[in-house]
């Protein structure tokens, strides 16, 4: 059995974490065995280098390595990749296709991303880890193969399978051992090595001088909190390697290349702008309520002087309370007249709900009342024909005109004059 250390110089592996040495170990001890193994970390630590270390130390080693992005593939089409095609299966299909499970019989499998599997493909993925079993799309006949599956994902697996996206049963069979890579920014001490394996790389690839940091700016680096982990890493030292003419890198030189450098705190949410929009609509209703309430208040007001027979006194209310409905939004806008109040609400005055001149009042006090609940009563099937009259006679007879001032197309406004029989 290898060691730790020559593993890591065979495969390129840099660092002395303690997490990544564990990895590293077990990946070693699993490798003789055929068990299945799901490789956990965050994006861009590395996972695609543990299925190779387990591929090479096995007794698979001599037959097919194949690695598959299940994030990468269609939903449609994905079933097909994995386990092949009958000709003639879907549009399309014009001869019979093996899949990777058929391929590469007796070697391995690495399904990267494989929380990004559909259900239905889990399910004959799970067939396959049961026992070995498979099935071609568009063919009844069952397969046998014989594959070595190792599954790597960043997706949190409890989670997922708690929103119902990924099957536990097939989690269990793909976990009989986990082995987890630590994100990059728990490994402080082997940020600066990875970051200097890089640049020389990169001073090789593109024939340049190897950039250096100073210590400022490798500090920098170590504080740093690398969401995109090593892939993040690798990026920034070819940014730099590239773009830079002076080899000597310092904190001032490096800062743009590292997106939100000088706060490691976490971020308040703004979330008001965004709510702003959602929150209009109640807004608008609690407006509109209260402004129902002040006239239901205006309506009982002129009905109880009415009664007592004070005119005088009912339009002195009026007023007060159309101000007030007004000034609720705008404070600083008072109106010495009723009629003003209802020009600047934009309030017909013959449809407003107080008369610009009182009715002689009847022998019924509750008279007034019974009109103004007739008015309310009118349907919308009236008021809709009153105003396409009156839009039609305005503009006398032009089609075009008249469904501009509605707002409502030429269609629609022809159809309503045949539905109205005008």
């Amino acid at each position: 059995m290898e060691g730790i250390q020559t593993t890591k110089q065979r495969f390129g592996i840099i660092g002395d974490h303690p997490g990544l040495n564990r990895a590293v170990e077990k990946s070693i001890q699993v490798a003789p065995t055929d068990i299945s193994v799901l490789v956990t970390g965050e994006s861009g630590v590395g996972k695609e280098s543990i299925p190779k270390i387990i591929h090479s130390l096995s007794h698979r080693k001599h037959n097919k390595y194949i690695a598959v992005n299940c994030g990468a593939i269609p939903e449609g089409t994905i079933d097909s990749e994995l386990f092949g095609h009958e000709k003639g299966a879907f549009t399309g299909a014009t001869q019979t296709r093996n899949g990777y499970f058929e391929v590469a019989d007796g070697g391995t499998i690495f399904l990267d991303e494989v929380g990004e599997l559909p259900l239905p493909t889990q399910v004959r993925l799970l067939r396959v880890l049961e026992n070995g079993e498979f099935l071609k799309v568009g063919s009844s006949k069952t397969q046998k193969t014989d594959v070595r599956i190792v599954a790597a994902t960043n997706v949190h697996m409890f989670e997922a399978i708690k929103e119902g996206k990924f099957r536990e049963d097939l989690y269990y069979r793909l976990s009989t051992v986990e082995i987890n890579l630590p994100p990059l920014r728990d490994r402080k001490n082997d940020i600066h090595l990875l970051f200097r394996k890089f640049a020389s790389d990169f001073a090789m690839k593109y024939k340049m001088p190897t950039i250096r940091l100073d210590e400022q700016a490798i500090q920098l680096l170590l504080n740093y909190r690398w969401g995109g982990n090593i892939r993040q890493l690798r990026n920034v030292a070819e940014q730099v390697s590239v773009l830079e003419q002076d080899r000597a890198i310092s904190a001032e030189t490096l800062r743009p290349y590292l997106p939100n450098t000088g706060s490691r705190l976490p971020t308040v949410v703004n979330t008001k702008e965004s709510s702003d929009f959602s929150n209009e609509r109640e807004i608008l209703y609690k407006v509109l309520f209260d402004m129902k309430s002040d006239l239901n208040d205006l309506k009982k007001l002129t009905l109880e002087l009415m009664k007592n027979g004070n005119t005088e006194d009912v339009r002195e209310e009026n007023e007060t309370l159309i101000n007030k409905i007004y000034n609720d939004k705008n404070e600083d806008v008072k109106y010495d007249s009723e009629e003003q109040a209802l020009e600047v609400l934009q309030i017909p005055q013959e449809s407003a709900i107080i008369p610009a001149k009182l009715p002689e009042i009847a022998e019924d006090p509750y008279h007034f009342a019974e009109e103004i609940e007739e008015e309310e009563t009118l349907s919308l099937h009236d008021k809709e024909l009153e105003l396409i009259k009156k839009s039609l006679e305005r503009h006398k007879g032009k089609r075009k005109a008249a469904a501009e001032e509605l707002g409502i197309s030429e269609r629609t406004l022809y159809r309503k004059i045949k539905q109205f029989d005008l």
